[in-house]
């Protein structure tokens, strides 16, 4: 029997409904595994391809087959945005099927939970966040919830498998089948998948299941991206700015300047122009650069009298803002274009997006193809504009200062993809104590007193905390009970302390991520968001693309009121890391090096492009890894990812700055460290060579009463375990060995040749 015959009649009258002639090849071979085994399903396939479909159309029909006693299915979604958009999706396919679609997040109203925990049943919906808060505060209605659930559907798992969140979802769902004696099969869902093969070993982690990843033959992907450089002033890479006419290029290109004002930055009115009567999304990799951005192209309609047709979407938004944007895009009438962050990276379903725009360079593959995907649904091609800005460097500019690095790490990114197919694989190897403290936490509030061992065996089975010792968890515990966030009974069993309780019974508890002290920002009635490092009064703050001055600062309700104005401020919402991946680099390196073009580059990024190539080729950087750049000032570029980087930079510091005579160090992660040092070339490769090799603990590279806090609940952790994380778990001794070695062979390679 065919898949779609397999399919219940109301599945099938759906796909009838909708028009389709055919299934996809996801479609197909997702049916054939979820129907025909009982293992564990990932599956991979390009954004719009029908993923969700493909899982829920057979789960539905087993479902209906056979109604489960409670929940029957919990789909995990890293953004309430995203359950959402789902929601409404499953209702339309369940309608009057007898299958009820429930959602559990803090924008869902207490009637409908309530409703729920009477009558489970059918799927639920639930982020990650919110799962933890029904663990630790629905701990005894966990069995009457899901004692018969049998799928769990992760859906962008992709972005669960590089940090504390994804190893906190996999730590819930085990701890919940525990709880509800089930025993659910996991189905995972991603666009972006880098490494099947360790993706799907973590989707089994804990389920005594294999995991299958169907095979589903290429489709052929046409793409249509361009990418642009701009100097922050008039003046261009290229000798003069008329039409963009490179072979790759979109045949709607006009001047970039034609219509902007002229004291602008001319990326931003190269995107004003070619927004105008478009749906599009901006893409920028902080809050503060979408918030500066949207209000610099407001500023350009009101300088052209012109609507405003720019909105914002970032998670410290108030959700009134972020379902604004939502709505304006799912309109297709509505011709908006939205700045965003990585909060519209995800799969959220916003409409006939016909362009997406990306100022700078993504971290990582994934990401780039994620924002691509936005555009590009119903039978169109995605299309994506990278702009890539910069200050014209000053004329004593070093060596690294004239490398445009954005520019060349967005090429790298792209070609990774078009020639290898690569993306970011999971990470491991981590040693996740704040993780680890946070499940202890919340295993101990929701289940009450336990001996020590009774609450060992809970979490330390836990599959993320597989490399942790019961040393290192006796270690922990001991250190809670001393700063009572942990107390010890009478009949020595463990609970909750007093100093702890504060934490747990704080909503914040329940995510694991880092998060800056957040204010509440009003303005009358209204709710704008959240900033961190409220001004005083009187100062001017940026927030939903627009400017506010501050007339009162409540420190201790965190609450700021204020009032709008016209002008452009700087806003900030805290530090945003980059996490980005060893083949990036040496990647980037081979742009540099080779003499090959690349059909989307426009004519300033060309031009740039070969500025920066004849730079780096005079300089010696690509053949020689240290330059010196006058006297005792060297600059050495490692070509390698942000973890191996770290490293490097501990070893020159904590075992090699006295042999080298190492001083003004300077770093810019990951792409070049700049120094004095009063050793050669020669003695440099070999002091670090000799220094690598050494078999040191890693603690070594932990400078002398230094903690370096990482994760979040790391402030609460005993400074060895802080410390033995971050040196163990965060930094990649390996791959910066392996680093080393490659230099040295390049040096001694280099010398060898002259």
């Amino acid at each position: 029997m065919d898949i779609f015959s397999r399919y219940a009649p109301f599945v099938q009258d759906y796909i009838y409904q909708q028009g389709w002639q055919n299934l996809r090849g996801i479609q197909a071979a997702a049916g054939d595994a979820i129907f025909n085994t009982a293992e564990n399903v990932l599956l991979s396939a390009p954004t719009a391809s029908g993923k969700t479909e493909a899982a829920f159309f057979p789960i539905l029909t087993l479902l209906d087959e056979q109604p489960p006693s409670s929940v029957g299915c919990l789909y995990i979604a890293p953004l309430k945005a995203l359950i959402n958009d789902q929601y409404q999706r499953l209702n339309d396919l369940c309608a009057g099927t007898g299958i009820n679609v429930w959602r559990w997040h803090g924008d869902v109203s207490q009637t409908q939970k309530r409703k729920l925990l009477r009558h489970p049943s059918g799927i639920l919906q639930i982020t990650p966040e919110s799962l933890e808060s029904l663990l630790l505060n629905k701990h005894m209605e966990i069995p009457s919830l899901f004692g018969d659930l049998r799928f769990i559907v992760i859906d962008e798992l992709h972005s669960m498998l590089r940090g504390d969140r994804g190893a906190q979802t996999f730590c819930l769902i085990e701890r919940l089948a525990r709880l509800s004696g089930c025993h659910p099969r996991r189905v995972g869902l991603s666009a972006t998948i880098g490494d099947p093969r360790a993706a799907s070993q973590m989707l089994a982690a804990g389920t005594g299941r294999q995991t299958l990843t169907p095979k589903v033959a290429d489709s052929h992907e046409v793409w249509r991206l361009s990418m642009e450089h701009f100097y922050k002033d008039p003046q261009q890479a290229a000798d003069d700015l008329e039409k963009n006419t490179t072979v790759n290029a979109q045949p709607d290109l006009a001047p970039a300047t034609d219509k902007a004002p002229t004291m602008t930055d001319p990326g931003m009115a190269y995107i004003f122009e070619h927004t105008r009567g478009k749906k599009c999304l901006v893409f920028t990799n902080s809050r503060e650069e979408c918030e500066a951005v949207c209000q610099e192209l407001r500023a350009y309609c009101a300088a052209n009298h012109e609507p405003d047709r720019f909105m914002i979407h970032h998670g410290n938004l108030s959700t009134a803002f972020r379902q604004t944007a939502e709505e304006a895009m799912k309109d297709d009438d509505a011709m908006m274009t939205t700045c965003a962050t990585a909060t519209l990276e995800l799969g959220i379903d916003i409409g006939q997006l016909e362009r997406a725009f990306q100022l700078d360079a993504p971290f990582t593959v994934s990401g780039f193809l994620q924002r691509m995907g936005r555009t590009g649904r119903r039978g169109n091609p995605p299309e994506m504009w990278f702009v890539m800005r910069e200050e014209h460097p000053e004329s004593r500019a070093m060596l690294p200062e004239l490398i445009p690095w954005p520019l060349i790490q967005g090429i790298a990114l792209v070609q990774l993809y078009l020639e290898e197919r690569f993306v970011e694989p999971p990470r491991t190897g981590r040693l996740p104590y704040s993780l680890l403290y946070h499940q202890t936490m919340s295993t101990l509030a929701a289940g009450g007193e336990m001996t020590p061992a009774e609450l060992a065996s809970r979490v330390l089975t836990l599959s993320p905390f597989s490399g942790v010792s019961q040393d290192d968890y006796r270690v922990l515990l001991r250190h809670l009970i001393k700063i009572d966030h942990i107390e010890q009974t009478e009949n020595g069993g463990l609970i909750v302390g007093l100093t702890g309780e504060r934490v747990t019974n704080n909503f914040k508890f329940y995510a694991v991520f880092q998060e800056n002290e957040e204010f509440s920002v009003h303005s009358g009635s209204e709710e704008l968001g959240t900033i961190v490092k409220p001004p005083p009064v009187g100062d001017k703050i940026a927030i939903a693309g627009r400017v506010w001055v501050v007339e009162d600062v409540d420190r201790e309700h965190h609450q700021v009121y204020c009032h709008q104005v016209k002008g452009r401020v700087p806003a900030y919402f805290g530090d945003v890391a980059g996490d980005i991946h060893p083949r990036i680099l040496e990647r980037m390196q081979q742009v540099l090096a080779e003499d090959k073009s690349y059909p989307y580059l426009m004519k300033n990024a060309v031009a740039r492009l070969a500025d920066a190539r004849a730079t780096a080729q005079a300089s010696g950087m690509l053949e020689q890894p240290l330059i010196n750049l006058g006297g005792k000032m060297w600059c050495l570029f490692p070509w390698t990812g942000t973890y191996e980087f770290l490293a490097f930079e501990r070893l020159l510091r904590r075992k090699c700055a006295k042999r080298l005579g190492l001083r003004g160090f300077n770093s810019v992660r990951p792409y070049y460290m700049e120094f004095s040092m009063d050793a050669t070339a020669e003695q440099f490769f070999q002091i670090i060579k000799e220094e690598a090799a050494a078999d040191f603990d890693p603690l070594d590279l932990v400078f002398e009463n230094e903690v370096p806090v990482f994760d979040k609940y790391d402030r609460f952790l005993p400074d060895e375990l802080v410390k033995k994380g971050f040196a163990r778990g965060v930094l990649d001794i390996e791959g910066m060995r392996r680093c080393v070695r490659r230099l040295v062979r390049q040096f001694n390679k280099n010398n060898d040749n002259k």
